[in-house]
Order: structure tokens, then C-alpha cells, then sequence
């Protein structure tokens, strides 16, 4: 006697799925946010002051 092969997965099988790999995602993408909140990039210490008068009176 010949056993039957399923091939389709049962539904909850296949949501399960889903749903653990969209937490994964989730929980992958708010952990790397939490990183690069903590790596302190260079930021410009001197405020520069431009003066663009003649550049728009050019125009």
C-alpha cells in the first residue's frame, strides 16, 4: 500500500511562515536603525555665511 504525497502545504503552514519572516524583517530593520542612531558621523563645526546678492542680481 502506497502512502499519499501532499504536495501542497496546508495553509497555516504557509502563514506561519509569513508572519515569522515579516518579524524577522521587522526586528532586522529597528535593530539597524538603533546601530547607525549610535555611530557618530563628522558634521560641520563652523557655520558658514554666503553672500548670494550679486549672484542674484547676475541673474
Amino acid at each position: 500500500m502506497q502512502l499519499k504525497y501532499n504536495r501542497q502545504p496546508k495553509i497555516g503552514n504557509t502563514l506561519f511562515r509569513i508572519l515569522i519572516k515579516t518579524i524577522l524583517l521587522i526586528v532586522v530593520i529597528i535593530f539597524s536603525i538603533f546601530l547607525i542612531e549610535k555611530i557618530k558621523f563628522p558634521s560641520p563645526e563652523k557655520k558658514f555665511n554666503i553672500d548670494v546678492t550679486n549672484e542674484i542680481k547676475k541673474l
